[in-house]
């Protein structure tokens, strides 16, 4: 594991919640943004003219592009070809825990005084980008410029396109500052290009990391334009956590059910005869109390003051409810409630509660003032109080066919500002801002109940006799550690009276599909009821079939002890897939008197994909990979991809310190063809005792997609006379290193060649191949080697590594030959000619894999492409216990990030 070290500053105090009390910001200055306000917010009805959804855009099987990731969400079930998802980011190349502290490990190169972060030749798509710095502040970083196919499309100070100052379409949702991300900057633009990439920041930004797709051809690939704004994206994503983000389906049915489940028992809730696809699936267990501690910011306005705000419901209501949340500490709070001017009653509070608590207050607006419309414009005016009338959050629930459904929220506080943005929030009379760190008094033993049934009782799912969903019901639909409020792209947790679990993950099966829950948590559930709405589609039953185009979903549960020295695993799945997310409980093991009791959020998450040893994505720490930032600097927080519901310490059935997060991968979803391992370190050396529990979300087959066809061995004889080997200019060295990842403990040792005139070789491949891909096994001492690959004579990219690794020098990377370059044929020759310039281009084996029909494998684990040439050692690593010459540097500056 981790070797290399730095110093904790022992002089910096160590992480503590607190309000945190802020000048409000001028929106005003955000007024770009304001045309994409409440319309965008509307939870919308099912139009009576829905079309089957399309799902075309998926050239070349490269999955949805650009806009299209947003657009059509409802094919994320569809594989994908020769296409691959890799990540560049900060993470300490020593493997250590200096991932950007001192911006070691941060730029590729430098031209002139300015950072370049991530650098790419060929067809691609940048998916997802995150920064963190100075609290979450990234101004120090300066300007971000972004460059595709040699024109920049972006180039404007960082601070201020995370704040959403460009207009649209980088916008928030689409980017977020450390106010929407608990600490992080991010930017959710799908920016596709043909022919190269770059992004470059003026000065370094410490941490950060830049998700990307590489294609082997640009067939179907449209550069990034700059001036589309993609209002209608826009608009989705803002109403995240509300409805379905999916194309609607003509014909779809929901199936309601309620059920009694006994502990110990398994009861069905579903069954339905395909072929066909679940589109939503919603859950309300009324005995379920709300998890008591929340962390909010608000706002409070005096004497002569009010507040004003748009909500969006659904015209078909029968009638709305507003719940807001106080804080009753202020005695005779009360105001007028004004629903487009009207009149509809009023908020009162009287006698004053004990200080730190929560309370809720809800009020049933009639039809005569909702009914036939799509938005609401409520004002609240100052009548009277002690001191002054508080709120944090509205609720909106619109009465449709007897049932209460969320249709909006309405989170207030100078941390949500484009949330206020967004709904036209309008304040008169401020008198205090802040964050408050508050309970809801609960009885503990319904609590505990409570949280029981959502951790112990299951979610089952089996489509055509294969079960692929088990997993507890809070985090299958994104909370573990209790009800807790979540709104995300996909799924749901309305933790308000009547709140349902919703999940929006398309489901699709050729026969049957059966629904059940499974009562393991020792508590009785009554009156559960289960909605079930799916369509029917006979084009899923030849996709689905195991040499087909669509795979199944997937929610991979796992839960127990992390090990010592090892990464928890969220999915190790041999076969071939899309991976998409997951949501993480995490409960810490190390008392709160403790230096840093939330150490174990250091570790960083490693995926490995198709067998290489090299991690595609290396991570900088945990709530990094939740995109937020120094230990999720103000408390929790929501955003479409990410978020993180709940935090507890010491009590509410969490010992210690306990977090739970999710993150969602839709831009950024990670290809495998041959099998997958996606983990996450508990701590920097994966070395902090905790109890994980995790859901991981995924579409998969088990059949694989790439078959191994050849291997070259350019430092053996045999070999070389076998292939046609010939290079110029060539030598040969030993190299005894380490690959990077959670084995970079074990040593190889081998030969390598570096090269700096051309290579060729002959290969051997499947002659029904649909494009082939080479995986070099090289030293990358040296970074930005590059060479351009011929196939049979014909030019067909650049090979550009632009990672280099003087620490752990052993590398594994690969090249996507496109089809039209080798489909129908057995052999192909291979020449390697380095770029003017470029360092010596190195390599101890090329491995050659065809893209072929999916093939049973007949392996139950994904196999690593482990290069015959080396000799490994593998030591007995033993307890590695933290010493006063081993400290362990922290993002809270240094503690915590």
């Amino acid at each position: 594991m981790r070797r290399h070290v730095n110093h904790l500053d022992p002089t910096r105090p160590r992480h503590r919640r607190r309000a945190q009390h802020r000048t409000l910001r001028l929106l005003t200055t955000l007024a770009s943004v304001g045309a994409l306000t409440l319309g965008a917010v509307a939870a919308q009805p099912v139009p009576s003219h829905a079309q089957e959804p399309a799902v075309t855009g998926l050239p070349s099987g490269k999955g949805p592009l650009g806009w299209a990731t947003y657009r059509q969400l409802d094919s994320i079930g569809a594989l994908r070809g020769a296409t691959d998802t890799r990540q560049f980011s900060s993470y300490d190349r020593t493997g250590g825990n200096n991932d950007g502290f001192d911006g070691f490990s941060s730029c590729l190169r430098m031209v002139g005084p300015n950072c370049v972060i991530a650098e790419r030749a060929g067809a691609g798509e940048i998916s997802s980008i995150w920064f963190t710095r100075d609290d979450g502040i990234v101004t120090k970083t300066g300007w971000i410029r972004i460059e595709l196919d040699g024109t920049t499309v972006l180039e404007a100070p960082l601070q201020d396109v995370v704040d959403g100052k460009l207009g649209a379409p980088f916008v928030w949702p689409l980017v977020g500052n450390r106010e929407d991300t608990s600490g992080g900057a991010v930017i959710k633009v799908p920016m596709p290009y043909r022919q190269s990439m770059r992004i470059t920041t003026q000065n370094n930004p410490l941490f950060y990391h830049v998700a990307y797709r590489s294609f082997a051809d640009a067939d179907g690939v449209t550069t990034f334009n700059r001036a589309d704004q993609a209002n209608d994206v826009i608009a989705k994503l803002r109403s995240f956590g509300l409805s379905d983000p999916k194309p609607a389906r003509r014909g779809a049915t929901t199936n309601r059910s309620t059920v009694e489940v006994n502990p110990g028992a398994t009861t069905r809730a579903a069954e339905l005869t395909g072929p066909g696809v679940i589109t939503q699936l919603k859950l309300r267990l009324p005995q379920v109390q709300a998890g008591p501690s929340v962390s909010d910011d608000g706002r409070a306005f005096g004497a002569g003051g009010s507040s004003t705000f748009q909500v969006a419901v659904d015209p078909r209501n029968e009638g709305v409810r507003l719940t807001k949340r106080l804080d009753p500490f202020i005695e005779e709070q009360r105001a007028r409630v004004l629903v487009d001017g009207a009149h509809v009653g009023d908020w009162y509070h009287g006698p004053k509660a004990p200080a730190g608590e929560w309370a809720d207050q809800s009020i049933d607006i009639g039809p005569q003032f909702t009914s036939g419309k799509s938005k609401l414009t409520i004002r609240n005016e100052f009548v009277s109080s002690s001191v002054d009338y508080n709120e944090f959050r509205y609720d909106v629930h619109s009465l449709v066919g007897g049932t209460w459904i969320r249709t909006d929220v309405m989170d207030i506080g100078p941390e949500r500002p484009h949330e206020e943005l967004a709904h036209g929030y309008r304040i008169e009379q401020q008198k205090w801002q802040g964050r408050r760190y508050s309970v809801y008094p609960t009885d503990p033993n319904a609590v505990t109940a409570s949280d029981a049934v959502l951790d112990g009782a299951r979610l089952r799912i089996t489509f055509d006799g294969r079960t692929t969903v088990d997993a507890p019901i809070g985090e299958f639909f994104g909370s573990g550690l209790g009800e807790y409020d979540v709104r995300s792209l996909m799924f749901s947790m309305d933790a308000t009276r009547d709140g349902w679990y919703t999940s929006w993950w398309p489901m699709p099966f050729a026969e049957r599909a059966v629904v059940e829950i499974v009562n393991g948590s020792g508590v009785r559930i009554p009156d559960a009821t289960v909605d079930v709405t799916w369509a029917a589609d006979r084009s899923v039953t030849d996709r689905l079939r195991p040499n087909g185009s669509l795979g199944y979903f997937n929610a991979t549960h796992r839960r127990g002890p992390t090990e010592h020295t090892k990464d928890w695993i969220f999915v190790d799945t041999p076969g071939r897939g899309v991976f998409y997310g997951v949501t993480h409980s995490m409960r810490g093991r190390t008392p709160l008197n403790a230096e840093i009791p939330r150490f174990y959020l250091e570790g960083d998450e490693r995926v490995y994909a198709d067998g290489l040893l090299t991690p595609v994505q290396y991570g900088t720490g945990t709530e990094d990979f939740y995109e937020s930032g120094w230990y999720f600097r103000t408390g929790t927080y929501g955003m479409p991809l990410a978020g993180y519901p709940a935090h507890e310490e010491g009590k509410a059935g969490c010992r210690f310190d306990c977090t739970g997060a999710y993150r969602l991968m839709l831009p950024d979803a990670v290809t495998f063809h041959t099998g997958l391992r996606f983990g996450i370190e508990h701590g920097p050396l994966a070395d902090i005792a905790a109890d994980y529990s995790s859901t991981a979300y995924w579409y998969g087959q088990p059949r694989w997609a790439l078959r191994s066809t050849d291997g070259v061995n350019p430092t053996d004889n045999a070999s070389r006379d076998q292939h046609n080997y010939r290079s110029t200019g060539e030598s040969v060295a030993d190299l005894t290193s380490v690959f990077e990842g959670d084995d970079d403990y074990a040593t190889a040792r081998g030969k390598v060649t570096a090269t700096t005139g051309p290579v060729s070789f002959t290969v051997a491949v499947d002659q029904n191949n649909s494009g082939v891909q080479i995986v070099r096994t090289a030293d990358q001492v040296q970074s930005y080697q590059q060479v351009r690959v011929l196939v049979d004579g014909q030019y067909v990219g650049n090979w550009f590594m632009t990672s280099g690794n003087v620490h752990q020098r052993w590398l594994q990377d690969s090249f996507l030959v496109p089809a039209k370059n080798t489909a129908g044929k057995r052999s192909l020759a291979i020449t390697l000619e380095p770029v003017p310039g470029a360092p010596p281009w190195s390599a101890s084996d090329y491995h050659i894999r065809s893209w072929v029909d999916p093939y049973d494998n007949g392996r139950s684990v994904p196999t690593k492409i482990d290069p015959p040439a080396l000799d490994w050692t593998v030591p007995d690593l033993g307890p590695k216990v933290l010493g006063p010459r081993d400290p362990v540097s922290t993002k809270e500056g240094q503690v915590g990030r």
